[in-house]
């Protein structure tokens, strides 16, 4: 599900001796589901366009051939508008004429994002190590989840964009029994490798369909062995939220429970109401021996589950509005569009809305649609 375009680095200047003293300016470009690549300006700067001879070259409709020029000044990079169609922006404003792009602020050219950072070359081996390291940890992330399904009485189809950061976002879903269906989403709590490793060790749990004495198919007995097997004590202090619910074919009724997560919502086919679907239970980790509960709701044919994590929704919008959860759910209650996967759609008019440097986690959701 992830973006198939790719960023094609030519390099005029590379690393040359060009560059004096030890510090560099870097322009780091964030690509969805991969790591952040950093490129260092040399004193001949950079140009950024669809096709060569630009430095940077991007495969991506929305940036014209020639889009922008990237040059320093007096310590300082500015950044001047080729006379592109789209525009370039720098924190979410158009870039009119010659401007500043001070060190911390993000450049914007089509749908790539680039943060302007003035780093040592110390810190730049340090960091392309850490990056590598992150991107490991998202490829065994994205190994486990299950693939996207047309078939069967459940339908499913996902989008799952780890941040540069890496967060710790993972989810599953499948059958338990002929007759039930289950589905779930984790977030664990922080960035790095080591939420991303403590989401995967959760995840194989509930992969292998068998916690030790509980019952799969009770969601409030599925959070409570989780909440004993996962003491943030006992791992490195990480804690996280997680929906999880059991939908039986038969009967069409879905069983659920949270656990410090925010509500699912339940949206019916003809896409008048959506419904949140949320317990209020503690989160995993923090507490030992607590008690959960769980609900249950019957469910319409054609109605969809809408299941995320609150990358999703936690953004500034270009007229700097704070979004909450209700933000996004107006998006979600919008049309479909015809050959659009749904995951697909609501990312897309995500970022067409949010300032790009505060999608700063990871951005997963599951719609899960019960014909």
């Amino acid at each position: 599900m992830a973006d198939s375009e790719q960023t094609q680095i030519v390099t005029r200047a590379g690393e040359m001796a060009l560059i004096t003293g030890d510090r560099v300016h870097c322009l780091e470009l964030a690509l969805g589901d991969e790591v952040e690549r950093r490129h260092i300006v040399t004193p001949l700067g950079l140009k950024i366009g669809r096709t060569a001879p630009a430095e940077i070259v991007v495969a991506d409709a929305e940036i014209s051939r020639s889009h922008c020029m990237i040059l320093p000044k007096n310590e300082e990079l500015w950044v001047s508008d080729l006379g592109s169609t789209n525009g370039t922006f720098i924190d979410g404003s158009r870039v009119e004429k010659a401007t500043m792009l001070p060190v911390g602020s993000v450049l914007q050219v089509g749908k790539r994002t680039f943060k302007h950072e003035w780093r040592t070359r110390a810190e730049i081996e340090t960091s392309n190590e850490f990056d590598r390291e992150l991107q490991v940890a998202a490829s065994y992330v994205k190994a486990l989840l299950p693939p996207p399904t047309n078939e069967g009485p459940v339908r499913a189809e996902w989008i799952y964009l780890p941040s540069a950061k890496l967060g710790g976002d993972a989810f599953g879903y499948g059958r338990l029994s002929d007759e039930l269906f289950v589905g779930y989403l984790v977030d664990v709590a922080g960035h790095g490798a080591g939420a991303a490793m403590h989401a995967v060790a959760v995840m194989n749990q509930l992969r292998q369909r068998a916690l030790p004495n509980t019952d799969m198919a009770q969601p409030e007995l599925v959070l409570s062995t989780l909440n004993e097997l996962f003491q943030m004590e006992d791992h490195a202090g990480f804690y996280f939220t997680i929906w999880y619910g059991v939908y039986n074919v038969r009967t069409r009724e879905l069983t659920y429970a949270s656990g410090g997560h925010h509500a699912s919502y339940l949206v019916p086919a003809d896409r008048t109401a959506a419904f949140p679907l949320r317990t209020k239970n503690v989160i995993i980790g923090a507490m030992p021996a607590m008690d959960f509960r769980q609900e249950t709701v019957t469910l319409p044919p054609g109605a969809s589950l809408y299941v995320f994590s609150d990358g999703v929704y936690e953004i500034i919008d270009r007229d700097g509005k704070q979004w909450a959860i209700d933000d996004f759910v107006d998006l979600i209650l919008a049309d479909a569009e015809p050959g659009v996967a749904e995951p697909d759609r609501l990312y897309r008019e995500v970022t067409s809305r949010a300032q790009p440097h505060t999608l700063d986690d990871d951005f997963s959701l599951v719609v899960l649609t019960f014909d």
